[in-house]
């Protein structure tokens, strides 16, 4: 298990070649399919990480990447505020593909700058960034990139998203590549290739949680609402840090 307290300190912002070398895979793979472009990304792109939620359609970027190479380094936060739920399904998922490099990451100061876990009251981007924005980020130091699970119908903030992108922080790029490769998915295509390999289920996605984050500020989704409206309910929130777009935390209607 990685245990970490921050994040190592930032790259140099992107120079023209990192730069070039996004637009070149961008163009490579405009028209490919999701499998494709996870595998160009680790044939291309450097030394590469799945950072996973094992969430509720986590499950299909794992199974690609167990079919393709189940040494693919897969990095999961635990913020210490999952559900069980989640917990349980992440070992059994990662046994279950036959992942072989599964790595916990968990913040090692929560401690001390949490003891009562009460910061999530006060303020959310602080507690995300504690428990899960700088764990992550220290973990990914040493790799190129990194591929995430985002789509574009997910949020307004993700409706441009290519399939692979420059990752900025709020000071600046890291040096790193971002790799999305269901970005152009829609939710049916999820559905369809989890029926279609007959993957397990997260057992809160029965119960109404159509996105699953940590436990206190995750809620069941009615019928008719945004499937990430259980997500920060009644707040302005939108994503949890992890993903930055010009610099900026990621908020509705930004």
């Amino acid at each position: 298990m990685l245990k970490l307290a921050e994040s190592s300190p930032n790259r140099a912002a992107p120079d023209t070649a990192l730069t070039e070398k996004v637009e070149m895979l961008n163009a490579r793979y405009r028209h490919h399919s999701a499998t494709a472009v996870m595998q160009g990304a680790l044939q291309d792109a450097g030394q590469i990480a799945l950072v996973s939620s094992f969430g509720a359609e986590s499950v299909v970027l794992l199974h690609m990447a167990a079919v393709i190479d189940p040494m693919v380094p897969v990095l999961f936060v635990d913020t210490e505020l999952l559900f069980t739920e989640t917990l349980v399904y992440q070992q059994e998922v990662s046994e279950r593909l036959g992942l072989r490099n599964v790595q916990i990451v968990k913040a090692a100061d929560i401690a001390a700058k949490d003891p009562y876990g009460a910061l999530r009251f006060s303020d959310t981007d602080a507690c995300c960034a504690l428990r899960k924005t700088a764990p992550l980020q220290a973990a990914l130091d040493g790799f190129d990139g990194w591929i995430t699970g985002r789509k574009r119908f997910q949020a307004g903030s993700r409706a441009a998203l290519d399939f692979f992108e420059v990752e900025t922080t709020e000071t600046g790029s890291t040096g790193r590549i971002k790799i999305n490769p269901l970005a152009h998915w829609a939710p049916q295509d999820v559905r369809a290739y989890m029926d279609e390999n007959r993957l397990p289920r997260h057992p809160l996605v029965a119960k109404g949680y159509p996105s699953i984050g940590c436990a206190p500020c995750t809620s069941p989704v009615a019928a008719g609402e945004d499937p990430r409206a259980g997500r920060w309910r009644d707040q302005t929130k939108e994503e949890c840090g992890i993903h930055i777009v010009n610099g900026q935390f990621i908020r509705t209607g930004a």
